[in-house]
């Protein structure tokens, strides 16, 4: 029998020469595959900088939805005079969701004078358009959650002068329930403001394959797994990254209990494989009459 060894965090980048985890939920930015279509969306953003709006991310759970945020928000950040803030709790009343405006800008609210938060908000934002150019960024992930009268406030909060000055690049992300929200009529003013919509679609094999090969050399170990493991966790996800990606740090957890070097086809069908079925034949029983 093959002696198995207790598995913590620290087993595992030692074991394989690791930086860190590929298969963490925390994976770093440097980390991450630039998908071809995030990179397209992100300069997109960059051209509206200058004139505000809002954008927007859609895509089924598990697709890479955050990860494309957190893509967008890294890139962005690093540019210059670009301030970006994320929201935090989107499902927020509205007294809260001034609160948290409050605290990510730097202006002090009161919840029980509602103009002066609003005109404080906005006069931070046109304070540093007039020093830069640059609108500020407020990123929202799961907008799904938000409230209908809180994402009519936002858009009321980051338009000026009848409309035709914009104080703020608002990037929504969220699933489908965001956008059958936006189809209110309520909303339907919001809705027809995003002026760019990336939508995130389940991924090829091919691509699934290229993000894993990506995230072990960017780990540090691009021969973690065979070229067939990599092939069969691309091909087993149906195209869901955050499947591959549990798949993985099963296989890869597995692997360090068995001390092996690495991740191979054996251990991927020791694993994964499926339950037997019935084998034909079998006696299905004596029926009563």
């Amino acid at each position: 029998m093959t002696a198995t060894i207790t598995v913590t965090s620290t087993t595992l980048l030692s074991l394989y020469g690791l930086k860190w985890n590929p298969f963490s939920p925390g994976l770093p930015v440097e980390g991450i595959f630039p998908a071809p279509r995030t990179e397209s969306f992100v300069r997109r953003c960059e051209t509206y900088l200058r004139d505000g709006g809002f954008a927007m991310v859609t895509g089924p759970p598990g697709d890479g939805k955050s990860i494309a945020m957190r893509v967008i928000d890294d890139r962005l950040s690093r540019m210059r005079d670009v301030l970006v803030r994320s929201i935090a709790h989107p499902q927020s009343r509205l007294t809260d969701f001034y609160r948290e405006l409050g605290d990510l800008f730097g202006v002090p609210l009161s919840a029980h004078n509602r103009w002066g938060g609003f005109k404080s908000i906005r006069d931070k934002w046109q304070t540093h358009i007039d020093a830069t150019l640059i609108k500020p960024v407020l990123i929202i992930d799961e907008a799904q959650e938000m409230q209908a009268s809180v994402l009519s406030e936002l858009r009321l909060l980051t338009s000026r002068d009848y409309d035709s000055r914009t104080l703020l690049f608002v990037i929504f992300a969220g699933d489908s329930r965001l956008l059958e929200k936006l189809k209110s009529d309520d909303l339907l003013p919001l809705r027809s403001r995003i002026r760019t919509h990336l939508v995130i679609e389940p991924s090829t094999a091919g691509e699934l394959a290229d993000c894993l090969r990506h995230v072990l050399d960017a780990a540090g170990n691009a021969s973690l797994m065979t070229p067939a493991v990599v092939t069969a966790l691309a091909e087993h996800a149906g195209g869901n990254l955050r499947s591959m990606m549990m798949m993985g740090h099963e296989l890869l957890t597995a692997a360090a209990e068995r001390d092996a070097r690495q991740i191979d086809e054996k251990l991927f069908f020791e694993i994964f494989a499926l339950p037997p079925g019935p084998q034909a034949g079998a006696p299905k029983g004596n029926k009563r009459r």
